[in-house]
């Protein structure tokens, strides 16, 4: 009897198994069905994620082997293989730079206006060959106007700002391709020292370093160019017209003449006719310096000597000999106007007018910087005489040996 209750029990449950395997196979094969179908919908959706595009630190993938990322394989290993950054080593490099291969170094720049977009090569219609900066406040804008004027596109122009005062200049046409710096009550020395590095104004064959308070009316730029290279002059100033600020005789204009590179001065004032301000010497009101000339130069402003005054008499240092490439153009000359708009934006004290205290700071700036130089040139001949002395006596010590 059991056995019958046994044997009717699994032929039940057989059939009960059998009717239910359609239905599941059913629901699996719909399944599969929905999430393809859903997987499919997603991929269209969603837009692909490339590995080119993204980027992942380098920091958060430390055991990612490079060679599985999609890349150019073979220049990648080939790089790597011909450039070890940490064996670069050029000490003909500027300085700080002798881990960079000499290729890629660029030590010098320029005032050229580059654009937003587009092809960089294609920045430039036309290359500025020569530089002019003045040191301007806004009270003087038609005087720098008509300087302005008189200097071709072959210039590239920069207006220092004492006053503070720059989008005022936008009235003028030129002042659209002009540098503007502007830092309130600072001197064209102090502008000059940290801002036209011998390395930033490279490109430019001459410098223009000018006061604001020129008369240009008989002055033409490109014909002082010609004459300073036909006569050789590295450094220069137009002629001064005699009767309005002149302190010098070597800057006075002789009409007779191009160029002049020496002068008689008042009895005593010359120790030697070769040397400052009888020859080897211009103003430092309108100085015009070659490229080398002012490399020279710029080592030699001070940076806390914002004046400049005393260095009109050390300019002979950076021209060899100075007698002959320092010198004066009385073919192309200007009118002093000795306009103290700087001077005015000094402090009064004890109720003294402003231009007395900057007076008086010029002329100790002029002490210091004399000191200076003699100091530095004792230096360098008292460690030069310990130099010599010290090779004499290794020689001797040497051919005693022998």
């Amino acid at each position: 009897m059991q056995s019958y209750k046994s044997d009717k029990i699994m032929k039940n449950f057989g059939r009960s198994t059998i009717s239910r395997k359609p239905n599941e196979t059913m629901k699996l094969l719909v399944t599969t069905f929905v999430g393809i179908v859903f997987g499919f919908l997603i991929g269209v959706t969603f837009p692909i994620v490339s590995l080119y595009k993204l980027y992942i630190p380098a920091n958060l993938l430390p055991s990612i082997n490079q060679e599985v990322l999609p890349s150019d394989r073979g220049s990648a290993a080939s790089a790597q293989k011909v450039a070890n950054i940490s064996k670069i080593w050029v000490p003909s490099n500027p300085k700080g730079a002798e881990r960079l291969p000499p290729g890629i170094v660029v030590s010098e720049s320029d005032f050229h206006l580059r654009r937003l977009s587009g092809n960089p090569s294609e920045d430039l219609t036309h290359r500025p060959k020569y530089l002019v900066t003045f040191t301007v406040g806004y009270n003087q804008k038609k005087n720098i106007d008509a300087s302005v004027k008189k200097f071709s596109e072959d210039f590239a122009i920069v207006l220092f700002h004492y006053d503070g005062r720059t989008t005022e200049w936008n009235e003028f046409e030129w002042s659209k391709r002009a540098i503007h710096i502007s830092v309130p009550k600072q001197t064209k020395w102090w502008y000059a020292k940290r801002f036209l590095h011998p390395d930033i104004v490279a490109a430019y064959e001459y410098i223009f370093i000018w006061d604001e308070d020129l008369g240009v009316e008989h002055f033409n730029a490109e014909k002082y160019i010609q004459l300073v290279k036909k006569h050789g002059l590295e450094i220069s100033q137009p002629g001064l017209e005699p009767n309005n600020g002149l302190v010098w005789q070597m800057t006075k204009r002789r009409g007779d003449r191009e160029v002049h590179k020496e002068t008689q001065e008042r009895p005593g004032w010359c120790s030697d006719p070769h040397l400052p301000p009888c020859a080897g010497f211009v103003e430092i009101m309108a100085p015009v310096f070659s490229r080398g000339a002012w490399r020279c130069v710029w080592h030699m402003i001070q940076n806390d000597l914002v004046h400049g005054w005393g260095l009109d008499f050390a300019l002979r240092r950076c021209a060899e000999p100075a007698h002959e490439k320092i010198g004066v153009v009385d073919s192309q000359w200007i009118v002093h106007q000795t306009v103290p708009s700087l001077g005015n934006q000094g402090e009064s004290k004890d109720g003294e007018a402003p231009w007395r205290g900057v007076r008086d700071r010029c002329k100790k700036e002029w002490k210091m910087f004399q000191s200076r130089m003699d100091n530095a040139e004792k230096s360098y001949y008292k460690a030069m005489e310990t130099d010599t002395r010290n090779s004499t006596s290794r020689w001797g010590t040497v051919i005693q040996t022998a």
